[in-house]
């Protein structure tokens, strides 16, 4: 059984350790404490809202959407930018739960709605489309970087 929480300061510790196994993913060196100083940062400030799943009542991943704003539309938007679901616990419809749990808080605040990017290669865009995401072939994505 899938039941999603959203995160609070007392779900920290459940929820770092599934932030550093995110980042060790995407090839970052395990930082448990950073991962405890960043939720912890995002969480009490109210910068990001965190839902966190549980399977069988195991920790077993996350989602951690962010608030932007549409000059164009001017309505706010939510981001999502974090979509995490444990190797051990994935095919278990998880990762979907977590794309509908962000999907029906997006309508109840009335936001515009959610934005998402995610490697060309990555399987779950067959998720995402299947969940009513659309594909943006108009724009391209540019990131700058400060040097350091």
């Amino acid at each position: 059984m899938i039941d999603i929480v959203r995160a609070n300061r007392t779900d920290i510790p459940i929820l770092a350790p599934l932030l550093d196994q995110y980042r060790q993913f995407y090839q970052q060196d395990s930082n448990l404490v950073g991962a405890i100083e960043f939720l912890s940062a995002r969480i009490l400030n109210s910068e990001s809202v965190v839902f966190l799943a549980y399977y069988d009542k195991t920790p077993s991943g996350f989602c951690q959407l962010f608030t932007s704003y549409s000059s164009v539309s001017l309505q706010p938007i939510l981001i999502l930018n974090d979509l995490f679901v444990k190797k051990t616990h994935r095919n278990k419809k998880i990762g979907e739960a977590l794309l509908r749990k962000a999907q029906d808080f997006c309508a109840v605040i009335e936001y515009k709605g959610l934005a998402l990017e995610t490697a060309v290669d990555n399987p779950a865009q067959n998720l995402y489309e299947r969940l009513g995401w659309k594909k943006d072939v108009g724009y391209f994505h540019y990131f700058w970087q400060r040097p350091v």
